[in-house]
Protein backbone atom coordinates (compact mmCIF):
# COMPACT_ATOMS: atom_id res chain seq x y z
CA UNK A 1 0.00 0.00 0.00
CA UNK A 2 1.75 3.17 -1.14
CA UNK A 3 0.75 6.50 0.52
CA UNK A 4 2.10 10.40 0.65
CA UNK A 5 2.18 11.59 4.09
CA UNK A 6 0.82 15.25 3.14
CA UNK A 7 -2.61 16.49 3.21
CA UNK A 8 -4.16 20.14 3.76
CA UNK A 9 -3.21 22.11 6.62
CA UNK A 10 -6.53 22.39 7.96
CA UNK A 11 -6.44 18.39 8.44
CA UNK A 12 -3.20 17.47 9.05
CA UNK A 13 -3.82 16.75 13.19
CA UNK A 14 -5.86 13.75 11.80
CA UNK A 15 -2.77 12.04 10.66
CA UNK A 16 -0.97 12.61 13.36
CA UNK A 17 -0.89 10.21 16.51
CA UNK A 18 1.48 9.28 18.87
CA UNK A 19 3.37 5.61 19.05
CA UNK A 20 1.90 3.40 22.10
CA UNK A 21 -0.10 6.56 23.17
CA UNK A 22 -3.98 6.80 22.20
CA UNK A 23 -5.77 9.51 22.62
CA UNK A 24 -9.17 11.04 21.28
CA UNK A 25 -10.02 12.86 18.20
CA UNK A 26 -13.20 14.55 16.56
CA UNK A 27 -13.21 13.54 12.77
CA UNK A 28 -15.12 16.24 10.74
CA UNK A 29 -16.85 14.66 7.26
CA UNK A 30 -14.75 15.00 4.23
CA UNK A 31 -15.53 13.58 0.77
CA UNK A 32 -13.20 10.07 -0.25
CA UNK A 33 -12.81 7.96 -3.35
CA UNK A 34 -13.73 4.76 -2.45
CA UNK A 35 -13.75 1.34 -3.28
CA UNK A 36 -14.66 -1.72 -1.51
CA UNK A 37 -14.04 -4.96 -1.84
CA UNK A 38 -14.07 -8.97 0.66
CA UNK A 39 -11.66 -11.31 1.44
CA UNK A 40 -7.96 -11.85 2.68
CA UNK A 41 -5.37 -9.04 1.20
CA UNK A 42 -2.95 -11.18 1.15
CA UNK A 43 -3.80 -14.18 -1.02
CA UNK A 44 -5.98 -11.87 -3.38
CA UNK A 45 -5.39 -9.32 -5.87
CA UNK A 46 -8.03 -6.80 -5.51
CA UNK A 47 -6.52 -4.70 -2.82
CA UNK A 48 -3.92 -3.86 -5.35
CA UNK A 49 -6.15 -3.38 -8.28
CA UNK A 50 -8.69 -1.19 -6.04
CA UNK A 51 -5.39 0.82 -4.82
CA UNK A 52 -3.97 1.43 -8.04
CA UNK A 53 -7.18 2.51 -9.29
CA UNK A 54 -7.48 5.05 -6.52
CA UNK A 55 -4.59 6.44 -7.26
CA UNK A 56 -4.88 7.28 -10.68
CA UNK A 57 -8.17 8.50 -9.61
CA UNK A 58 -6.73 10.89 -7.42
CA UNK A 59 -3.97 12.65 -9.40
CA UNK A 60 -5.93 13.10 -12.03
CA UNK A 61 -8.25 15.36 -9.83
CA UNK A 62 -5.14 16.90 -8.20
CA UNK A 63 -3.86 17.64 -12.06
CA UNK A 64 -7.49 18.79 -13.15
CA UNK A 65 -7.29 21.36 -10.13
CA UNK A 66 -3.72 22.08 -11.05
CA UNK A 67 -4.89 23.26 -14.27
CA UNK A 68 -7.95 25.13 -12.84
CA UNK A 69 -5.14 27.34 -10.54
CA UNK A 70 -6.16 25.25 -7.49
CA UNK A 71 -2.64 25.78 -4.50
CA UNK A 72 -0.88 22.56 -5.53
CA UNK A 73 -1.78 19.72 -2.76
CA UNK A 74 -0.26 16.48 -2.49
CA UNK A 75 -2.24 13.13 -3.38
CA UNK A 76 -3.67 12.39 0.52
CA UNK A 77 -2.49 9.24 2.19
CA UNK A 78 -4.07 5.81 1.45
CA UNK A 79 -6.93 4.79 3.71
CA UNK A 80 -8.60 1.37 4.67
CA UNK A 81 -11.96 0.68 6.55
CA UNK A 82 -11.80 -3.79 7.68
CA UNK A 83 -14.63 -5.39 9.38
CA UNK A 84 -15.99 -8.74 9.58
CA UNK A 85 -19.62 -9.94 10.16
CA UNK A 86 -20.76 -7.23 12.29
CA UNK A 87 -19.31 -3.47 11.62
CA UNK A 88 -17.11 -3.33 14.84
CA UNK A 89 -16.24 -6.69 14.35
CA UNK A 90 -12.42 -6.81 13.44
CA UNK A 91 -10.49 -9.93 14.36
CA UNK A 92 -7.07 -10.11 12.86
CA UNK A 93 -6.68 -13.65 12.28
CA UNK A 94 -9.60 -14.14 10.39
CA UNK A 95 -8.72 -12.49 7.20
CA UNK A 96 -10.76 -14.77 4.67
CA UNK A 97 -13.93 -12.88 6.34
CA UNK A 98 -12.72 -9.35 6.37
CA UNK A 99 -15.06 -6.70 4.30
CA UNK A 100 -12.74 -3.67 3.49
CA UNK A 101 -12.88 -0.22 1.83
CA UNK A 102 -9.58 1.70 0.51
CA UNK A 103 -10.38 5.36 0.54
CA UNK A 104 -8.02 8.38 -0.09
CA UNK A 105 -9.22 11.88 0.26
CA UNK A 106 -10.20 13.93 -2.23
CA UNK A 107 -9.51 17.96 -1.77
CA UNK A 108 -11.91 20.23 -0.72
CA UNK A 109 -11.72 22.70 -3.24
CA UNK A 110 -12.56 19.72 -5.72
CA UNK A 111 -16.06 20.43 -6.95
CA UNK A 112 -18.50 17.27 -8.01
CA UNK A 113 -18.14 18.38 -11.67
CA UNK A 114 -14.26 18.69 -11.54
CA UNK A 115 -14.41 15.14 -9.73
CA UNK A 116 -16.93 13.35 -12.01
CA UNK A 117 -15.15 15.23 -15.20
CA UNK A 118 -11.31 13.80 -13.49
CA UNK A 119 -12.99 10.01 -13.37
CA UNK A 120 -14.32 9.73 -16.45
CA UNK A 121 -11.40 10.98 -18.11
CA UNK A 122 -8.92 8.95 -16.18
CA UNK A 123 -11.58 5.24 -17.13
CA UNK A 124 -10.96 6.77 -20.74
CA UNK A 125 -7.26 6.79 -20.62
CA UNK A 126 -6.76 3.79 -17.98
CA UNK A 127 -9.03 1.37 -19.56
CA UNK A 128 -6.78 -1.85 -17.65
CA UNK A 129 -7.90 -0.35 -13.95
CA UNK A 130 -10.57 -0.92 -12.19
CA UNK A 131 -11.87 2.73 -12.10
CA UNK A 132 -15.28 1.97 -12.85
CA UNK A 133 -15.28 0.40 -8.91
CA UNK A 134 -14.19 4.04 -8.27
CA UNK A 135 -16.72 6.30 -6.46
CA UNK A 136 -16.89 9.76 -4.53
CA UNK A 137 -18.67 9.62 -1.09
CA UNK A 138 -18.89 11.70 1.91
CA UNK A 139 -17.62 9.27 5.46
CA UNK A 140 -17.55 11.05 8.75
CA UNK A 141 -16.31 8.82 12.20
CA UNK A 142 -16.96 11.51 14.94
CA UNK A 143 -15.65 10.61 17.62
CA UNK A 144 -12.64 8.21 17.64
CA UNK A 145 -9.95 6.63 19.46
CA UNK A 146 -6.35 6.71 17.55
CA UNK A 147 -2.78 5.47 18.26
CA UNK A 148 0.08 5.18 15.42
CA UNK A 149 1.81 1.47 15.24
CA UNK A 150 4.98 1.09 13.73
CA UNK A 151 6.05 -1.99 12.02
CA UNK A 152 4.55 -4.78 10.02
CA UNK A 153 0.91 -5.09 9.41
CA UNK A 154 0.78 -8.30 10.84
CA UNK A 155 2.00 -7.16 14.11
CA UNK A 156 -0.81 -4.84 14.75
CA UNK A 157 -2.91 -7.12 17.32
CA UNK A 158 -1.62 -5.80 20.40
CA UNK A 159 -2.17 -2.13 19.46
CA UNK A 160 -5.50 -2.68 18.14
CA UNK A 161 -6.35 -4.50 21.38
CA UNK A 162 -4.89 -1.82 23.38
CA UNK A 163 -6.68 0.89 21.30
CA UNK A 164 -10.14 -1.37 21.93
CA UNK A 165 -9.23 -1.33 25.73
CA UNK A 166 -8.20 2.48 25.91
CA UNK A 167 -12.14 2.87 24.75
CA UNK A 168 -13.68 1.07 27.17
CA UNK A 169 -11.57 2.14 29.98
CA UNK A 170 -12.68 6.16 29.23
CA UNK A 171 -16.45 4.67 29.32
CA UNK A 172 -16.95 4.45 25.52
CA UNK A 173 -17.79 1.38 23.35
CA UNK A 174 -16.50 0.85 20.01
CA UNK A 175 -18.92 1.46 16.80
CA UNK A 176 -18.12 1.96 13.21
CA UNK A 177 -15.24 -0.09 11.38
CA UNK A 178 -11.51 -0.51 12.10
CA UNK A 179 -9.67 2.32 9.90
CA UNK A 180 -6.15 2.45 9.10
CA UNK A 181 -4.12 5.05 7.48
CA UNK A 182 -1.26 3.84 6.23
CA UNK A 183 1.99 5.74 5.51
CA UNK A 184 4.93 4.39 3.72
CA UNK A 185 5.00 2.23 0.76
CA UNK A 186 5.40 -2.02 2.34
CA UNK A 187 7.25 -2.84 -1.45
CA UNK A 188 10.41 -0.82 -0.37
CA UNK A 189 10.36 0.75 2.93
CA UNK A 190 11.75 -1.92 5.97
CA UNK A 191 8.32 -3.75 7.33
CA UNK A 192 9.72 -2.48 10.86
CA UNK A 193 9.73 1.13 9.77
CA UNK A 194 6.20 1.48 8.12
CA UNK A 195 4.12 3.83 9.82
CA UNK A 196 0.09 3.27 9.98
CA UNK A 197 -2.64 5.06 12.57
CA UNK A 198 -4.78 2.71 13.87
CA UNK A 199 -8.63 4.42 14.51
CA UNK A 200 -11.78 3.27 15.87
CA UNK A 201 -15.07 5.62 16.41
CA UNK A 202 -16.41 5.31 19.76
CA UNK A 203 -19.96 6.55 21.41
Amino acid sequence: MVATACVSASHVQLYRAKVGAAEFVQVPAARFLMVDGHGDPESSTEVTQAVQALYAAAYTINFALHKEGAPDERIAPLEGLWWGGEPADFAPSSKEGWHWRMMIRVPDAATDRLIAGALAGAASKRPDLALDRVRCEQFAEGLAAQVMHVGPYAEEGPAIAALHRYIAEHGYRRVGRHHEIYFGDPRRANPTQLKTLLRQPAV
